[in-house]
């Protein structure tokens, strides 16, 4: 993983298992007060070692991938949870990550075959947030919404079409926000096991937004303050 404020979260998160910390000598200042001191190299080694066009800001780790958890690891975190059909491009997850991060949501779930792998390019797009939310990797989604519903959590559907969505009415439950990939939207099963469909309000003259963008303004509508 590459990218300053990925790489400051890996280093502060005690479940992350790190092989290498690597950073040129400029970027190394910038964490003189980090608990492990990075084996300074050049830009070059580091152009070779990420992505093709990463921009990894002269900093990188060579990591384990996190542990996954478990539906009922998460019961007792509070926050929504974010579940994912089939949104299979990184930087979208990154970001999805971040927002959820910042409006406290308690876990992403995603279905494992039709995800990608913890990235660099995930890592960098979530600014630190791929160490703060924990990730579920389940075969399959439609059984894990029913577990999330035995659970308590009222599972809702995002998608056009469906009524406005309205933070207030929640109050006192839990939710599982579910996003469809961009374009195909919520598969057939996803949308019958939904407890509702809802929608963000627009009133502009867009009909959809990116689905990383219509997760931050879900979660906002969420946790907003009533």
């Amino acid at each position: 993983m590459y990218g300053h404020h990925a790489v400051q979260a890996a280093l502060a998160n005690p479940e992350r298992v790190i092989h290498d910390f690597l950073a040129t000598r400029e970027a190394a200042a910038s964490f003189e007060n980090a608990s492990r001191k990075p084996q300074i190299v050049d830009r070059e080694r580091l152009d070779r070692l990420c992505e093709r066009d990463a921009v990894h800001q002269g900093v990188c780790l060579r990591v384990e991938p996190l542990e996954t958890l478990a539906i009922p690891d998460i019961v007792e975190r509070t926050g929504p949870v974010l579940v994912l059909d089939q949104v299979t491009d990184p930087r979208n997850i990154g970001a999805i990550l971040r927002s959820a991060a910042a409006f406290g949501a308690a876990a992403l779930l995603v279905q494992d075959r039709n995800a990608p792998q913890e990235s660099g390019a995930m890592a960098k797009a979530a600014s630190g947030a791929l160490d703060v939310v924990p990730i579920l990797r389940e075969v399959n989604l439609s059984r894990a919404l029913q577990a999330l519903q035995a659970e308590n959590f009222w599972v809702v559907g995002l998608d056009a079409g469906g009524t406005r969505l309205d933070g207030k009415s929640f109050a006192g439950r839990r939710v599982a926000l579910v996003l469809g990939a961009e374009g195909a939207g919520l598969r057939r099963l996803t949308r019958e096991t939904c407890d509702e469909i809802a929608s963000v309000y627009m009133p502009g003259d867009m009909e959809s937004l990116n689905v990383s963008n219509a997760a931050a303004v879900a979660l906002y509508e969420l946790v907003r303050p009533v």
